[in-house]
């Protein structure tokens, strides 16, 4: 591995490729030789290989940062690149996934995991693909673990898909989000307008590599923090949703509890999960994941905001028959 001084804007180029049964062996020669080549290209900051690591990961991983997004560019379209994927190719299963990324680099824990989403989208369908989007990112954000999402548009001659890095604390939270009944009904939604995703998952994440939206110098969310939060939001949907809808239309008509209940539950994550939690922990950004430089007070106060809200909160309720 190579490293270099970063500027303040980079490239990142993630590559992820699938070898034939009994032959990672000969691919991890032929990637020294892809490594040696890129090492002495113009431009280029850090290189990195991921290796595979069965049932999590199951592709070879090479990241690579550039200067800039004209010199990873540049690479893509080099004679000697091009040269050495054709001598490859026979022992590769399906078509690689490349995805160029920009913006800074930042350093989230070892202990993440990441999944490279990528996603084709009909012509004429960017609209409603753009605010799809926002509904699974604020759908994602609400599960335990998350760290981040960064979005990177199509780029004309380099790459057809819309993709889509998302980062967990660990693999077992990123598994919980994959196989989510909430991520795939969003899924399922996406093919009314033509858009179809794969994944790939990335073992330890991109320690280093993406700065996925959280202040420089971040830490990471605590779950007990999530936690007050969701509670935070989930209270006062639950209380009026029982108070002025269960108790009278359900309840009243003779619904079984059972159902309203679930009923209830339905109403409560969705409006939660998809709007609330997300502007709430917009608003409270500055106390779930605080810059290194924040002052010493900044979680003894918005630990004192939150508790002040869930009083409020009670005593607001308190008056209701």
């Amino acid at each position: 591995m190579t490293t270099a001084t970063a500027p303040a804007q980079t490239a990142t180029l993630v590559t992820q490729t699938r070898v034939l049964p009994e032959h990672d062996a000969q691919f991890a020669i032929w990637q020294q030789e892809i490594s040696d080549a890129v090492a002495a290209f113009p431009g280029l900051l850090d290189h990195r290989v991921i290796e595979p690591s069965p049932p999590s990961q199951q592709d070879w991983v090479i990241v690579q940062r550039f200067r800039s997004m004209e010199a990873a560019q540049a690479w893509l379209r080099s004679p000697e690149r091009l040269r050495l994927l054709a001598k490859i190719e026979p022992l590769l299963i399906g078509r690689d996934d490349i995805h160029l990324f920009s913006g800074d680099a930042a350093a989230p824990p070892d202990a993440s995991a990441s999944a490279v989403v990528s996603t084709r989208v009909a012509p004429g369908s960017e609209p409603q693909f753009r605010a799809w989007q926002r509904r699974i990112a604020t759908a994602e954000a609400a599960f335990p673990g998350f760290q981040g999402a960064k979005l990177e548009p199509p780029i004309p001659g380099v790459q057809d898909d819309w993709a889509t890095v998302v980062r967990f604390d660990s693999d077992t939270h990123l598994q919980t989000w994959l196989g989510s009944p909430q991520r795939q009904t969003l899924l399922d939604e996406a093919t009314t307008f033509g858009a179809e995703s794969s994944v790939r998952t990335v073992r330890g994440g991109f320690a280093g590599w993406f700065d996925f939206g959280k202040p420089p110098g971040a830490a990471p969310t605590p779950i007990w923090k999530q936690n007050m939060v969701v509670l935070l939001t989930l209270y006062p949907v639950v209380f009026l949703f029982g108070a002025w809808f269960s108790n009278r239309f359900l309840l009243g008509n003779g619904v079984p509890f059972w159902l309203a209940l679930f009923i209830g539950n339905v109403f409560s994550v969705t409006l939660t999960g998809y709007w609330l939690i997300s502007w709430a922990s917009r608003a409270l950004s500055w106390w779930l994941s605080p810059r290194a430089d924040a002052p010493s007070w900044t979680n003894a106060a918005g630990i004192a905001l939150v508790l002040a809200l869930y009083a409020l909160a009670l005593a607001v309720f308190s008056q209701f028959p």
